[in-house]
């Protein structure tokens, strides 16, 4: 395991610890779980399109967007995505989404959001 010393304008510089499963907690941020919806969701599209081997312009016919937004998507330039959107494309690629909302456990302060790909 590697560590590396890191600068941005929203963290102190520190020292971080390579490599979780999730950059996010390893840059420190509190709601880590959270940000890293976008990414699995996306991670989930990349894979079915590539698993279907379709072209960016295919992929770009089938979920109804231009290809530049296919590209952005795959290169995981993710800010012009909503959850719901990435959610739409997937059911456009015959994939099942659901959702579960239950109590968080006394142990956790507060409640969560978990993407799991199945």
């Amino acid at each position: 395991m590697w560590q590396a010393e890191i600068l941005t304008d929203r963290l102190p510089r520190k020292a971080i610890a390579c490599c979780s499963t999730n950059v996010f907690a390893d840059l420190g941020y509190p709601d880590a779980e959270e940000r890293q919806t976008k990414p699995r969701l996306a991670l989930a599209i990349n894979e079915i399109v590539a698993s279907k081997r379709l072209t960016l312009t295919e992929a770009a016919a089938r979920l109804g967007v231009g290809q530049p937004k296919i590209s952005a998507l795959v290169c995981y330039r993710l800010d012009g995505f909503s959850v719901e959107r990435l959610m739409t494309f997937l059911t456009a690629l015959d994939r099942d989404v659901e959702m579960t909302i239950k109590k968080k456990p006394r142990s956790r302060p507060t409640g969560r959001v978990l993407v799991n790909a199945a």
